[in-house]
């Protein structure tokens, strides 16, 4: 069976909305077929992981249930840095890369398709 691969890329912060739907119409549409989903924020975009930047509940249910149906979140150490992030301050399911860009290279190598909605 085919394994669908796609990475999403976001450094907005007001494209979160956006690319869950996205994340969730993709996985609709695969019904039951394999597929690997990673989402690379930068730039201002991972303020979103911050617990302490207040942001609507909703998101972080929305990304707690995709991460549950196979979808990995990872946010740029470099980001986090420029914005004053304490990774203690993130949630549990994010991981951290040390550059965002490198990681959206690293995918794009392992044959992962780039969307940036």
């Amino acid at each position: 069976m085919k394994e669908t691969k796609v990475l999403f890329h976001i450094d907005e912060l007001s494209k979160w909305k956006l690319l869950l739907g996205n994340i969730n119409n993709l996985i609709n549409a695969l019904q039951n077929e394999i597929y690997n989903i990673e989402v690379v924020a930068n730039a201002e975009a991972v303020k979103l992981y911050d617990f302490n930047n207040n942001f609507s509940s909703e998101e972080f249910h929305i990304m707690k249930d995709l991460n549950g149906k196979n979808v990995r979140f990872v946010a740029c150490n470099n980001a986090l840095k420029g914005h004053g992030i304490k990774r203690e301050n993130l949630m549990t399911f994010v991981l951290v890369v040390p550059a965002g860009i490198l990681e959206l290279i690293d995918k794009q190598e392992e044959g992962y398709a780039y969307i940036k909605p």
